[in-house]
C-alpha cells in the first residue's frame, strides 16, 4: 500500500536507535524525508543518514536537540525547515526509563523521566502545532506510549509507567484541541520488543519474555514501527485521539 509519504518531511525523536531507527528506515523506504533527532548518538545518527541516502535515495538529516529543552526544540525545527522543508508529521519516540522501584527512586531520576517523556513530548507537540497552524497545513502527530501505561510494571518502573500513562491523556486532549485544524494526534502502545537495550536479558531467558504475550513471542521492532508509520500518513486520515495497542495481547486494550 502506498502511504503517500513520498517527499513528506517527518521528524522522529530518539530516531538513531531501537524502535526509532526502525521507524526512520520504514519512513525512508516510503520515500519520506526524515529528520533523525538525537541527543547523545551523533555518530550513530550521521551513519544512519548516510545509510538512508545510499539505500533509499532520500533526503535525511541528523539533528541534535535535548527534547526537554525549549530553545533546543525550537532550533531543531528551524534547522529541519531550512534543510528539508516544512514538517508534515512527528513521531515522539524519545524516552528515558528510570528503573528503581518507587521507594528507591531519587528525585533527580524521577524528574529526568518526566522531563524527557512528558515535557519533551509536550514541547515537540506544541512546536509542531504552532508551525502547522501558521502555515494552515494538515499534519500528524504520533506519540509512542507503552502497554505499561495500562498494566504497570512488575520490575520497578513506576516513574516510566506514570509518564507513559500521561502520554495517553495528553494525546486525547491534544486531539480534541487541534482536530479542527486538520491535525491528527494518536498514540501507539508497544509491548515487549527485541531491541539492543534488552537483547542480552531476552537472549539469557527468552521463555520468560515470550510467555508474556498471547502470541507466545516478543515483537520485532518492524511490527511496531509499521503501525507508527501508518499513523504518519494520510491513510490514517480518520484516526485521531486513538491509542493503538500493538502489544501482542499484553494489554488487551
Amino acid at each position: 500500500m502506498d502511504l503517500h509519504l513520498k517527499n513528506k518531511v517527518v521528524l522522529v525523536t530518539g530516531g538513531a536507535s531501537g524502535l526509532g531507527k526502525t521507524i526512520v528506515e520504514i519512513l525512508a523506504e516510503e520515500g519520506a524525508k526524515v529528520a533523525i533527532n538525537y541527543r547523545s548518538r551523533k555518530e550513530t545518527a550521521d551513519s544512519l543518514v548516510s545509510e538512508l541516502r545510499s539505500k533509499f535515495g532520500v533526503e535525511s538529516l541528523a539533528v541534535y536537540a535535548d527534547v526537554s529543552n525549549e530553545s533546543e526544540v525550537r532550533s531543531m525545527f528551524d534547522e529541519i525547515e531550512l534543510k528539508l522543508g516544512s514538517i508534515h508529521a512527528v513521531v515522539n519516540n524519545a524516552a528515558y526509563c528510570a528503573n528503581p522501584e518507587c521507594a528507591n527512586l531519587t528525585l533527580d531520576e524521577f524528574k529526568k523521566c518526566v522531563d524527557i517523556n512528558l515535557q519533551g513530548l509536550f514541547l515537540v507537540c506544541r512546536e509542531t502545532v504552532q508551525r502547522l497552524r501558521q502555515k494552515k497545513s494538515k499534519g500528524n502527530i504520533v506519540n509512542i506510549s507503552s502497554q505499561a501505561a495500562l498494566r504497570g510494571s512488575a520490575s520497578g518502573k513506576t516513574a516510566y509507567d506514570m509518564t507513559k500513562a500521561g502520554i495517553l491523556g495528553f494525546t486525547r486532549s491534544l486531539a480534541i484541541e487541534v482536530g479542527k485544524d486538520g491535525i491528527n494526534v494518536n498514540a501507539v502502545l508497544p509491548g515487549l520488543m527485541y531491541t539492543e537495550i534488552i537483547a542480552a536479558a531476552i537472549d539469557a531467558d527468552p521463555e520468560r519474555f515470550n510467555k508474556r504475550s498471547l502470541l507466545g513471542r516478543i515483537a520485532k521492532t518492524e511490527e511496531i514501527a509499521q503501525v507508527a508509520v501508518f499513523l504518519c500518513s494520510d491513510r490514517a486520515s480518520y484516526m485521531t485521539g486513538a491509542s493503538v495497542d500493538v502489544s501482542g495481547g499484553m494489554a488487551l486494550h
